[in-house]
């Protein structure tokens, strides 16, 4: 083959190769979001986004000022998105999109901060990994903050190599979007610690740190009313417990790869990538980049709460973009080395520069088939991931045995009252029942479950009742059973002057029949223990 005709095979535009990269994980993370996406029922995390959704614009802020105003941005885009159509797949678009966008800009910084290669590998290793996977389909915040998360890190990288006017832009740029990430979900601030290692790495020049300074100032201040009305409603925090090492361990295998062969494999080269975390002054490289992304979040999130436990694994998932990126780059070392080696051995030198040789094809096209064989592997997680029995509870199951076992006028008690989350995600379940404890209704009330009766309207309206048919979750009706006075108080006259006649059991929610024992000797009672399986 000639000259002419062997570079023409294969000259490719620089701008087409940089596009296929990032589109490629896009497309792939696109098709893995919307595999299984209508899993034909929410959880109760995506039920408190639904009804709250679906509220009005005022009820939606009188309900921030006493609680969840950490998802108020949320919330209200989410109110923007069902307006179109009230349901669980437009629900869950907005993460869809989210998972694929950040997919692209993990393939956008590989790309930018070491090579195209790289780029491709870390997307399609984001891609493919299952915790990802699994918030791609929840109607929650985290899948969005991590793309913010990944957009503000690739305009770090752009404002820190840019020259002095359009620097300036783009730490504008970088506040900006970094300020509504934080407003999405406000421990995405830490991030602003893990660019700050990345500076620190790259040993940069005071002019880039006064420029990503003012911008973290700008952050900071748009997020302090935030913080100030969260800390207020920081008892919704209260179930959490300090993590340990176990659940680092936890994290760790979720972020490089869950099954032993993915981790391990993962884990050997994202130990060579961390060779790599320092490069020349002045110049931020990949690992270091990725490395504090992966590591001071979630670092500085468990150590915190060893003092106010606020770590919950969700909370750190934009930080999961640095594994992929730490991961590549230890593959493209590897890649280089066998290069090497290859040359080294080579009969005739009047080849190709050694660039050239790195940037082969074939060690490309490998990297990629390795990521499809670790997706293989996985895929039994991944797939049971869309199964909606995989998540902590399934409240349209409940409802639907409701529907089955509930008529017009059969009163219902709610225990504890979140419990009533199902009645409010899927009301035809509970259509023309009477709700025993409640006194007004969420989107009234400006809560998330609405309020109930106090004590004693509540033993009189119980004292009136021959049956009643109790929704409650698992905990609440097992010893020790519930903390809250009033919620002791539900079960307390439940088991002194009803028997449980019948139940049926969907995972952490329980539906039970309770029956005065003065009318019990004609109905059959089921013994004290722990529930038996659903009937259906």
């Amino acid at each position: 083959m000639s000259r002419v005709g062997r570079s023409a095979t294969v000259a490719v535009p620089a701008g087409f190769r940089r596009t296929a990269v990032v589109a490629v994980p896009v497309g792939v993370m696109s098709v893995l979001g919307l595999w299984g996406v209508d899993r034909g029922g929410i959880w109760r995390d995506e039920a408190v986004t639904f009804q709250v959704a679906r509220r009005t614009v005022p009820q939606i802020w009188r309900l921030l000022h006493g609680v969840d105003a950490v998802h108020g941005l949320y919330y209200l885009f989410i109110h923007v998105v069902l307006a179109v159509h009230p349901g669980e797949v437009l629900l869950r678009l907005p993460s869809v999109c989210g998972a694929a966008a950040t997919a692209g800009l993990v393939a956008a910084l590989g790309t930018r901060l070491a090579r195209p290669r790289v780029g491709l590998w870390a997307g399609l290793l984001y891609a493919v990994t299952p915790m990802v996977g699994h918030y791609a389909q929840e109607g929650r915040s985290y899948a969005l903050v991590a793309a913010g998360a990944a957009g503000a890190t690739l305009l770090l990288v752009r404002a820190t190599g840019s020259a002095v006017g359009a620097g300036g832009r783009c730490w504008w740029a970088y506040g900006a979007v970094l300020g509504v990430t934080c407003l999405l979900h406000e421990f995405a601030v830490l991030v602003l610690l893990a660019h700050a290692a990345s500076l620190a790495l790259a040993r940069v020049s005071g002019r880039v740190w006064w420029g990503w300074g003012r911008a973290a100032g700008v952050v900071v201040v748009l997020l302090l009313p935030m913080v100030a009305v969260s800390q207020a409603q920081s008892a919704q925090l209260a179930w959490l417990r300090a993590p340990d090492m176990d659940r680092a361990q936890e994290l760790l295998r979720a972020f490089v790869g869950p099954t032993s062969g993915v981790y391990w494999t993962c884990l050997a080269f994202a130990a060579i990538g961390l060779t790599r975390v320092v490069g020349r002054r002045g110049e931020l490289t990949c690992a270091g980049v990725a490395v504090p992304l992966a590591v001071v979040p979630p670092v500085t999130l468990m150590l915190i709460s060893q003092v106010a436990p606020l770590y919950v694994d969700r909370y750190v998932l934009y930080a999961l973009a640095g594994a992929p990126l730490t991961v590549a780059v230890g593959a493209d070392r590897v890649a280089e080395l066998l290069g090497r080696l290859r040359w080294a051995g080579s009969r005739t030198p009047a080849r190709a520069p050694l660039p050239a040789r790195f940037s082969a094809p074939l060690f490309t096209l490998t990297g990629t088939l390795a990521i499809t064989f670790a997706f293989a592997h996985q895929l039994p997680l991944l797939r049971d991931d869309r199964s909606p029995d995989h998540r902590p509870d399934n409240l349209a199951a409940v409802s639907t045995v409701a529907a089955r076992e509930l008529r017009p006028g059969d009163p219902v008690l709610f225990l504890p009252s979140h419990a009533r989350g199902t009645a409010l995600a899927y009301p035809a379940g509970f259509r023309g029942t009477r709700d025993v404890a409640l006194a007004a209704r969420a989107s009234v009330s400006g809560t998330l479950y609405g309020t109930e009766v106090d004590r004693d309207v509540l033993r009189r309206r119980l004292a009136g009742l021959d049956r009643v048919w109790v929704v409650a979750e698992r905990y609440a009706v097992e010893p020790p059973g519930p903390r809250n006075p009033v919620e002791r108080l539900k079960l307390a006259v439940l088991n002194e002057e009803f028997a449980l006649s019948e139940q049926s059991v969907r995972h952490r929610v329980i539906l039970r029949l309770y029956v005065r024992r003065t009318l019990a000797t004609d109905t059959p009672v089921l013994p004290a223990g722990p529930p038996r399986p659903a009937r259906s």
